[in-house]
C-alpha cells in the first residue's frame, strides 16, 4: 500500500477546540463554547510565555541607530531579547561586535546615560512596552541586530490554524482540554493536568537547539 507522501498536517482553531472537547466527554454544541474555548487557548499561549524558550517564536530583527540614539523599541509583542550585536561597516566589510546584557540596577548606576560611542551594553526594560536601553549612545551611524522573543499570535478566526509549531500541536489539543475541563468537566481536570504536562514536557525537550556545547576547565596553578 502506498502512504500519503504529504507532511502538511494541521488543525483549525475549530477543529483543536472539537478535540479537546472531546476530551472532556462532550460534544461542542453552542456558539458560547466556541468562544469560551478560544479564550482559553489565547491564556493557555500566554502561559506558554511563561513556560521558556519557544524556538519557533525567536526571531532576528534590527534597528537602524543614528547619533545620539541610546534607545530602541522592540514592538508591544516582544517579550524578551535573547542576544544582540552592533553592526557596521568598516572598510566595506560588515563586522558584527556582540554587547553584553545588563541588570536594570546596573544600567541605573551608569552615571552619564549620554556618553557616546558604539554600544557595548543593553538593558532590556520588559514592560507593556518594551524598551532596549544602550550604551554608550551611539556616535554615529549603526545597526541594532538583536534576536527576539515574540509572543505567540492570538486564535483569531475559527478557520485560522494556531501559531505553533507542528509538533506542539499535541500538548496544544491536551493543554486546552484541561483547560476546558476546569469549567467544563471538572471530574476530568486532574487526569487531563498530567497528560497536558507530559504532552509538555515532551515538546519542550525537543524545542531545544541541538548546536555542540563544549566546555574547557579552568585549573589554576
Amino acid at each position: 500500500m502506498a502512504s500519503s507522501a504529504t507532511t502538511d498536517f494541521n488543525l483549525s482553531i475549530d477543529e483543536i477546540v472539537e478535540e479537546a472537547f472531546e476530551r472532556c466527554g462532550m460534544q461542542m454544541t453552542a456558539g458560547y463554547q466556541l468562544k469560551s474555548a478560544t479564550r482559553s487557548l489565547n491564556l493557555l499561549f500566554l502561559d506558554w510565555a511563561n513556560r521558556g524558550l519557544n524556538l519557533w517564536t525567536i526571531e532576528q530583527a534590527t534597528s537602524a541607530l543614528v547619533q545620539g540614539d541610546k534607545e530602541v523599541l522592540p514592538g508591544a509583542d516582544t517579550v524578551n531579547v535573547l542576544s544582540a550585536v552592533i553592526r557596521q561597516t568598516i572598510n566595506g566589510e560588515q563586522q558584527d561586535v556582540s554587547i553584553s546584557r545588563i541588570s536594570r540596577s546596573e544600567y541605573l548606576n551608569v552615571p552619564n546615560k549620554l556618553t557616546q560611542a558604539r554600544p557595548t551594553q543593553y538593558y532590556v526594560q520588559r514592560t507593556i512596552t518594551p524598551t532596549i536601553f544602550l550604551w554608550p549612545a551611539a556616535d554615529k551611524a549603526y545597526t541594532l541586530v538583536y534576536y527576539r522573543i515574540r509572543r505567540i499570535q492570538d486564535a483569531g478566526a475559527y478557520t485560522n490554524t494556531a501559531d505553533v509549531n507542528f509538533r506542539f500541536l499535541p500538548c496544544l489539543a491536551s493543554g486546552l482540554a484541561y483547560m476546558l475541563s476546569l469549567k467544563y468537566a471538572a471530574d476530568r481536570t486532574t487526569g487531563l493536568k498530567a497528560i497536558y504536562e507530559e504532552d509538555f514536557q515532551r515538546a519542550a525537550n525537543e524545542d531545544r537547539d541541538t548546536a555542540s556545547v563544549h566546555f574547557v576547565p579552568s585549573v589554576g596553578f
